[in-house]
């Protein structure tokens, strides 16, 4: 996506000249180097050489697969060192080759303060201090102490726990002595309702939780008689110490409290008990799409499998990277990138989305964001407009710096959009530009710190403009992933020199990939130009199944004559000739209109979520209908924008349900599915525009962001009715 280029012909002429020059003067001696020195005997020769070279190939020869890393076509990876089999051998050889190193850092709160905004509404503030650090000598100790303090008050080896807290030091600790004494930990989003969490710690028959004194109060505690097995609570602030009118059988912890007893010599001497490769050491609650949460048994070989697939996708990864951790780690994508962390004894500082930038939402004008203190060289993204996952973090910064851009005088903005459009055009053809990344594009990077040199993107495919905002701004490269709970959030990451866009990469060296035809859906494996077909994932990263749900398991997982598990994903993709993979569709979106037409929700949604105007969108048919209609939460500055122009006046909400509105949008959404080359048939033919947002909060989307079709449709049914009656 280019920048619109509204400038003077002679800045032009002066910039391209400049161009000219440098390039001149830099090029011999890059050229002659490269010859000297020769192709890059690990990496094969140049970035561009790189880029195109052949990512994974299917080892049967046919279209189908299964496709596997050039690298692992032979045998699949399945460790990063030899007897290092479960999770808390991985940290004691971690903590024994890095002791003194930092581990895991928090800032301290300095300050707190209430800001009331000219709306009236008041917003707290604070001002946060340095981080301090637990080095791995100090955070094995912690968690050794903990899991034996746990041990003392009852807590046994291979009866499930559960952690229900937010992203913080005190999080991996708890996962850690949990890895040590063979505690299967049960996983919880921190967003999740009432209802949610009572079946999950009922189903999974938990008797000790940990959580943060925050969500003991908001959440777990109106639903402690719901959960009647429950005993023991472990609360990781240290205040208060007393705690009062809770109900009778439920004792309520400090951790440090619990860490003390578990110091104590007699329970030291208990000693614990080892778990094996094959003992779980998660089940994850995914946030439950299609109804109730399900629960994922990732064993420990599993985990260790998935993060050493990721971590050969990170070049140079080592000690001296820093690490920040802002997403939910009862995630997947993040408790997998803080694991690779650790077993390459990275420090991982914590955040969250409030107060990762300086401009973050509860960062006190005038002080710094967790981003300008730590200056991560390592982060973790999400998409900014599928599904509108998680934080929105890069849709923040983007939409900053475009601000910032508008607000330049006509010289500095000229200068960014030359330098911008440049810079694309260059990694366009594998090549940098660091000029433009010095004199340019240093303060856009220092929003993020200013040493960032790997952003990991997981959960939906980035847009294409998201991409190259983030190559171009953040000076460094994208490695867009494809992974789901339930094969460890590990599956393909792209290379990080190859600069395409659309693509999630090839297989990693711990797993492989084949195609399922669906003829239903019109894919298959013997379609031009690429094989398509059901992604089906297999390996030893794919988990032992969903907890206590048989059914589900049979319909998901399947086991091969040679002994290997696969999980077949929903997920459609083609495989291109260089073994990348796309995702094109989603099976369970699949709709026969009344004249027989099939229909991909999901295939329209993606589309349309390209267009402007749209933040997101629900596609909707019922079988006994011709037409697709849809639900659409607008883009606020370009709904505004669009009012402006056709002189429509009225509130957020009076906009949203004016009926002229409807119409202007449904057209702009229209024309933009044309352009996506979207069948008549499949282009929405009414709408309804949504002036909330669909938040896990308001029950429509997961805590993932993923659209819940069932209770969408229930929430909009009299709109259904109008739009499918002609109201």
């Amino acid at each position: 996506m280019k920048l619109k280029e509204d400038l003077n012909p002679m800045l032009l002429l002066l910039f391209h000249l400049m161009v000219w020059i440098y390039t001149s003067i830099t090029f011999l001696p890059s050229y002659l180097l490269s010859w000297i020195s020769g192709p890059d005997p690990g990496f094969g020769g140049s970035e561009e050489d790189r880029a195109r070279r052949m990512k994974a190939r299917s080892v049967s020869g046919s279209p189908e697969g299964p496709y596997r890393a050039v690298s692992s076509t032979k045998r699949l990876v399945t460790s990063m060192h030899l007897g290092v089999d479960t999770l808390d051998k991985v940290f004691e050889y971690a903590a024994q080759r890095f002791p003194y190193r930092d581990c895991l850092g928090t800032r301290e709160v300095i300050s707190e303060e209430d800001e009331r905004q000219n709306n009236g509404k008041v917003f707290k503030k604070v001002i946060l201090g340095e981080y301090r650090w637990l080095s791995y000598e100090e955070t094995h100790s912690a968690a050794s102490r903990l899991g034996s303090g746990l041990s003392s008050l009852g807590q046994r080896p291979k009866n499930n726990i559960a952690i229900f807290c937010e992203t913080r030091a005190e999080w991996i600790i708890a996962a850690q002595a949990c890895f040590m004494y063979n505690f299967p930990l049960v996983t919880l989003y921190s967003t999740l309702g009432g209802p949610a969490i009572a079946h999950g710690l009922n189903e999974a028959q938990v008797t000790h939780i940990i959580t943060s004194r925050e969500l003991l109060e908001t959440r777990l505690k109106a639903i402690l008689r719901e959960v009647p097995r429950l005993q023991h609570i472990i609360v990781v602030d240290n205040t208060p110490t007393t705690w009062l009118g809770y109900p009778r059988g439920i004792s309520v912890h400090n951790m440090s409290a619990v860490q003390e007893l578990g110091a104590k010599p007699e329970n030291v001497a208990r000693g614990r008990q080892q778990p094996l490769p094959s003992d779980i050491a998660v089940i994850m609650y995914t946030s439950g799409s299609t109804g109730i949460p399900k629960g994922v048994m990732i064993s420990h070989s599993n985990i260790i499998a998935g993060i050493t697939g990721m971590a050969e996708r990170i070049p140079n990864l080592s000690e001296e990277d820093t690490y920040i951790g802002y997403l939910p780690l009862a995630h997947v994508l993040e408790l997998s990138a803080e694991l690779v962390c650790v077993s390459h004894g990275c420090r991982i500082g914590y955040s969250s989305p409030q107060t990762l930038a300086d401009q973050s939402t509860k960062i006190k004008k005038g002080s710094k964001g967790d981003t300008s203190v730590l200056q991560p060289t390592l982060m973790a993204a999400v998409p900014v407009r599928q599904d509108q996952i998680k934080t929105e973090i890069m849709d923040r910064i983007y939409k900053n710096v475009m601000t910032k851009v508008e607000e330049m005088n006509h010289v500095q903005r000229t200068l960014f959009t030359l330098a911008y459009n440049y810079k694309l055009e260059q990694l366009a053809k594998g090549y940098s530009t660091p000029l433009c990344d010095k004199l340019v594009f240093r303060k856009v990077r220092s929003l993020l710190g200013g040493r960032t040199r790997v952003l990991l993107s997981g959960g939906a495919p980035l847009s294409a403009a998201t991409q190259r905002f983030m190559n171009v701004c953040f000076c460094c490269p994208v490695g867009q992933g494809y992974g789901l709970t339930e094969t460890c959030g590990a599956g393909t990451i792209s290379e990080l020199w190859d600069y395409s866009t659309g693509r999630v990469g090839g297989p990693l060296v711990c797993c492989e990939i084949k195609l399922k035809d669906w003829v239903e859906g019109g894919y298959r494996s013997t379609d031009k130009p690429h094989p398509r077909g059901e992604i089906l994932i297999g390996g030893p990263n794919v988990t032992m199944g969903y907890y206590k749900n048989q059914a589900k398991n049979q319909e998901d997982f399947c086991v091969d004559e040679n002994g290997q598990r696969w999980f077949c994903t929903g997920d459609i993709g083609e495989f291109h000739d260089d073994g990348c993979l796309k995702i094109i569709d989603r099976k369970k979106d699949l709709v026969k209109l009344q004249a027989g037409e099939y229909v991909s929700l999901g295939k329209v949604e993606a589309m349309l979520k390209n267009c402007p105007l749209v933040d997101n969108i629900c596609a909707y048919a019922n079988s006994d209908e011709t037409y697709v209609i849809g639900f659409v939460v607008p883009n606020q500055k370009q709904l505004l924008a669009l009012a402006d122009q056709y002189r429509i006046r009225g509130s957020w909400e009076e906009l949203c349900n004016n009926k002229a509105m409807e119409e202007l949008v449904l057209k702009v959404i229209t024309e933009a599915a044309l352009a996506a080359q979207l069948e008549r048939f499949e282009i929405p033919r009414k709408i309804r525009l949504s002036p909330e947002p669909w938040t896990p909060e308001t029950g429509l989307v997961t805590d993932a962001f993923k659209l819940k079709r069932k209770e969408l449709k229930t929430h909009y049914q009299a709109d259904i009715e109008r739009m499918y009656g002609g109201k």
